[in-house]
């Protein structure tokens, strides 16, 4: 069989630092940071009071009140981010074959916030009382399924859901569909809204997170030897996956071709990463086989870095591991210090970074890092605190998850 090409034309993001792809790289290089004390509940009994928080978010910009009441926080992100997709894709789902463009959309954990407003229901005001949407605001396929119906197209429409390498997988299942013939456009991504009581009490519980309280933009600190734990955020990233002589026919503007992905299980702990970073390592190696690509011609890693120290010393051994020399030379840096941990919405906002990183010759920073952790190695090119401009011809975007997933994905300029 021959696999055709696949390219992205079309982007869309909420996060908490823009809704605007092109503001959240510029803010990204200028080394802001979306993280802040939680205004959406009552904190104060928790030991962190902070995270990356999006305010005065308005869905009803993208959709009807109406349909928006019936969808669950991360639902309402997707279907936000879809739409500012499709629209910067320049593609009218309303005059092409509906059977040929598909949905896949993925998250860690979906509907949480419906799952605890609507058990306080019932335990204040009985079963009678529960909404007969609880179901459908829940469920994890409710982000993919209220794409498909906002823009009426009737593609294979599903939802992954592998803890942080959701995003990845997802991707990487629009890529085959649209590869091997089966769809010609998917709209793809990952959203998550797990900034909730539970959501924020359960990584509280598992120590997971930063303590950082009196200083909550400096808390995210990937590859830093100080760090103390990730930071929970919320988001969506979304794209528009294309074929590529389709696009090119109707002249889209094309931002990046991907060119490989690769998924592997640790197969070793439910939240530890294998400590010498061999499953990540597979991942990436048979990502760029994929992609019929050597390591030194990648130009730019966007880190799944996540300022755990489990994760940052993984990840920076299996880079290693498969960059051996070059790892020291090839720029690689981590957003996550700027937004914090989107959970399953993470990758995608990342490959959308790495897209942009392709397109503007600038990686953006890892903020935070002051003292590089030796253990990640002294030597690796972290790009510390200040964007720099640089040709990135190839990129690849690093995403890992609880369950011990790993997922890589090869981006490269057309």
């Amino acid at each position: 069989m021959n696999r055709r090409r696949v390219v992205i034309t079309g982007l869309g993001c909420v996060t908490a630092l823009s809704e605007s792809v092109d503001e959240l790289f510029a803010a990204l290089c200028a080394g802001r940071s979306g993280v802040s004390t939680i205004e959406s509940f009552d904190t104060s009994l928790y030991p962190v009071h902070f995270g990356g928080e999006i305010k005065d978010f308005d869905v009803n910009r993208y959709i009807d009140k109406r349909d928006s009441k019936r969808m669950d926080r991360f639902t309402q992100f997707a279907v936000a981010g879809a739409v500012q997709a499709v629209k910067d894709s320049g593609i009218d789902c309303g005059k092409e074959d509906p059977y040929r463009i598909g949905v896949i959309v993925g998250t860690g954990i979906g509907g949480i916030k419906e799952i605890e407003e609507q058990h306080l229901r019932l335990l204040d005001k009985g079963p009678s009382k529960v909404s007969p949407f609880c179901v459908p605001r829940l469920m994890s396929n409710a982000a993919s399924g209220n794409i498909a119906i906002q823009f009426a197209v009737r593609g294979p429409c599903f939802s992954v859901s592998s803890a942080c390498a959701s995003g990845n997988h997802t991707i990487g299942e629009a890529f085959w569909n649209i590869a091997s013939g089966r769809c010609d456009v998917v709209i793809t991504g990952g959203s998550e809204a797990a900034l909730t009581p539970i959501g924020l009490g359960s990584f509280c519980a598992a120590r997971s997170l930063s303590l950082r309280n009196d200083d909550p933009p400096r808390a995210s600190r990937p590859f830093d030897r100080d760090r103390d734990g990730f930071v929970l955020a919320e988001g969506t990233g979304i794209l528009i996956l294309e074929e590529y002589e389709r696009a090119k026919r109707r002249g889209a503007r094309i931002y990046a071709e991907l060119l490989g992905y690769a998924a592997t299980d640790d197969g070793y702990h439910i939240t530890a990463p294998l400590p010498d970073g061999e499953g990540a390592a597979m991942a990436m190696k048979l990502a760029l086989e994929d992609a019929q690509l050597n390591p030194e011609q990648v130009g730019y890693i966007n880190a799944h870095g996540t300022s755990t120290e489990l994760n940052d010393i993984a990840e920076s051994t299996a880079i290693k591991t498969v960059f051996g020399e070059y790892a020291y030379k090839v720029p690689v840096s981590s957003t996550k210090g700027s937004l914090g941990h989107m959970l399953g919405a993470t990758a995608a906002v990342e490959l959308i970074v790495a897209i942009k990183a392709i397109n503007k010759s600038l990686i953006p920073p890892t903020i935070n890092l002051n003292n590089q952790d030796e253990r990640c190695d002294l030597k690796m090119d972290y790009v510390p605190l200040k964007a720099r401009e640089a040709k990135v011809d190839v990129a690849i975007s690093n995403s890992f998850g609880f369950g011990g997933h790993n997922a890589c994905l090869v981006v490269g300029k057309v």
